[in-house]
């Protein structure tokens, strides 16, 4: 292992792994947004709309994100006339595959939820989506924030997969250094070095808002 080396590569990895980061989080952000209007219409009483719902999980969960990035960067831009740009591409992969994931998640917690607190809230004069917006779903996202971390975690590691189609992140460049220099170990050991900073980083993140959220519930 030649450390030098590993120094020298460290800042251009360390900017990639910001850009990592920045599609992770703007990719989690969308699917958080996709996710939570998703799994209302899942569990909505208007058949059309729950298909349209169970269509789209059922899509993007059972089809690779590698062929998701190839379609809309490739395939969409050929129907719709269009010229891709990579960095979106990817950006919008990884959030509608985050998105189903999420909807998934969100469901499950609004359907953890006691039914009878649905009823209650009715009886109180509230309409269907005053009850869900101030008394389930509330609940329901502190019941959804261990899995939600765990798809955080999971999406930024398959972020990695947006190098096919050259967008600059921690993955393609590592890569790009390989071409110039191939020093296999340094570079990929120096690359899930980073990852797994950024992984452990967000996993106490989460750890942390779990925490918050129990104590202002023991309050």
């Amino acid at each position: 292992m030649r450390w030098d080396f590993v120094l020298e590569i460290l800042p251009k990895l360390g900017k990639a792994s910001i850009l990592t980061l920045e599609l992770t989080v703007v990719g989690i952000g969308i699917g958080i947004v996709l996710g939570l209007v998703s799994s209302l219409l899942r569990i909505s009483k208007i058949k059309p709309l729950d298909l349209i719902a169970k269509l789209y999980v059922d899509f993007f969960r059972g089809t690779p994100l590698l062929v998701q990035i190839a379609i809309i960067h490739y395939a969409l831009p050929v129907i719709f006339g269009y010229i891709p740009v990579a960095l979106v591409s990817g950006i919008a992969a990884l959030g509608v595959n985050s998105g189903a994931y999420v909807s998934e998640i969100f469901r499950a917690g609004i359907q953890s939820i006691d039914r009878g607190q649905m009823e209650a809230a009715r009886s109180l004069g509230m309409t269907w989506g005053q009850s869900m917006r101030h008394i389930i779903l509330p609940q329901a996202v502190k019941v959804s924030i261990p899995p939600l971390g765990n798809e955080f975690i999971a999406l930024l590691k398959d972020s990695s997969l947006v190098s096919i189609i050259a967008v600059e992140e921690l993955m393609t460049t590592g890569r790009l250094i390989m071409g110039k220099t191939p020093r296999v170990a340094e570079i990929w050991f120096s690359v899930a070095l980073l990852y797994l900073i950024l992984t452990s980083t967000i996993a106490l993140f989460v750890n942390y808002t779990e925490r918050r959220l129990q104590t202002g519930d023991n309050r």
